[in-house]
């Protein structure tokens, strides 16, 4: 993991300050102006146009940019911070764990009233090259995207001026506003949001077997994943229409007839964000970057398996539809008819997109004395990681609300 900040041991650091860092992260540049700025292989490249959908040596979206070291680090300690919840209880690190694909194994996450949420949390990986933000993209920045979870009532619950209260009042975050913030009033709400922005930004996952292939170096692929890759960008399964390389979405929305588990009502996904009948059923296309890491799959987890979701697009169009919805399908949503062997290949093809190299750390000392999201114990299998993972949160949160009542 990269080492950013300057973490000092003891009772909450032995009551001496906490010093951001002045370094930016990796694959990030220092430049005159002071901010950080990212620097990839892929800024070398053309857009799309004349590449052909699915090619390799392709641009990436506009991103993000302008942010300070110092304002990613803030961004790191709140990101990690139980603070920043109702009852101190649960972290955004809580739902998006860096271990598992900046998601929490979950088909719909946890909150701190210990009941499932409407949907799953998705891959916070590359969210700097995103111009909208949850499954159903009712957000159109980073910012706004950090007032969704911190005051729903079904996730960390939280208030505007109950959190402004607890940063204000701590014992280091309002150094460490000023550190990252210079010369301006603070701590305020709105230079939370821009820290989260700031650390979500910094989270880049461009550096998989994939992308050393696309690069040029195509001993990185086994030829059973070269041949994934080939039933990917074909015509036929045009899996790269919607989850076009390199960022493996294409920033819109898509209604795919996607199931839900059972029990569950129907949800309307993006039809209420847009005011939209047309979008009835629709959600975000994901990236697929490390996708082998954030099972379940679908906004609510309906495919335990990778290969279960596969399997999905390839039994025909509107298959899965409740016989008394009439969703308007997306247009490449058909039937490609693939063989189990193109599927089983499909499926070696994505877990070559796989890159964890820029992985943050994770504080070992926060601001408000709790605990932060611990690494997980290594499992033998994705399953048994998925069960560890949501242990080791449940057994963080029973202890964060002992501390905190403590208090």
């Amino acid at each position: 993991m990269n080492h950013t900040g300057s973490e000092l041991p003891g009772d909450v650091a032995g009551q001496r300050p906490f010093i951001l860092s002045s370094s930016c992260p990796a694959s990030f540049e220092l430049t005159e102006s002071g901010a950080c700025s990212l620097v990839t292989r892929y800024q070398f490249y053309d857009s799309v146009q004349q590449r052909g959908v699915g090619g390799t040596q392709t641009a990436l979206p506009k991103h993000r940019s302008g942010f300070t070291a110092q304002q990613i680090d803030l961004g790191r300690y709140l990101f990690f911070d139980p603070l920043l919840s109702q009852d101190g209880s649960l972290s955004c690190a809580g739902c998006h764990h860096p271990e598992l694909g900046f998601s929490d194994g979950l088909g719909r996450s946890i909150g701190i009233g210990k009941e499932p949420t409407g949907r799953g949390a998705p891959s916070l990986w590359n969210m700097t090259f995103l111009t909208s933000f949850f499954w159903d993209a009712r957000a159109d920045s980073l910012e706004q995207q950090a007032r969704g979870p911190l005051y729903d009532k079904k996730e960390m619950a939280n208030t505007p001026a109950q959190l402004l209260a607890s940063i204000r009042s701590n014992a280091y975050y309002p150094e460490m506003f000023a550190q990252a913030f210079p010369g301006l009033d603070g701590p305020t709400l709105e230079q939370l949001y821009s820290a989260l922005a700031a650390f979500q930004s910094s989270l880049i996952s461009l550096n998989s077997r994939y992308d050393q292939y696309a690069h040029g170096f195509h001993q990185a692929l086994t030829a059973d994943e070269v041949a994934g890759l080939n039933v990917f960008r074909s015509f036929v399964a045009r899996c790269a229409e919607c989850h076009q390389p390199p960022l493996f979405t294409n920033n819109q929305v898509a209604v795919i007839g996607t199931p839900e588990p059972d029990g569950l009502p129907f949800d309307s996904g993006a039809e209420k964000t847009f005011n939209s009948a047309k979008l009835r059923g629709g959600f975000k296309v994901p990236s697929l970057r490390n996708i082998s890491k954030t099972a379940p799959y679908m906004h609510s987890g309906r495919f335990k398996r990778l290969r279960d979701a596969v399997a999905f697009y390839n039994k025909g169009r509107g298959h899965a539809v409740p016989k008394n919805e009439q969703l308007q399908l997306h247009w490449h949503i058909r039937e490609p008819k693939l063989t189990d062997e193109e599927m089983d290949r499909l499926v070696d093809f994505l877990g070559a997109l796989t890159d964890e190299s820029l992985l943050p750390q994770i504080p070992q000392v926060l601001p408000s004395g709790l605990k932060p999201v611990q690494s997980l114990p290594v499992a033998e299998t994705a399953g048994e990681q998925k069960v560890l993972a949501t242990e080791t949160v449940a057994t963080i949160t029973t202890s964060n609300v002992t501390i905190n009542q403590g208090n």
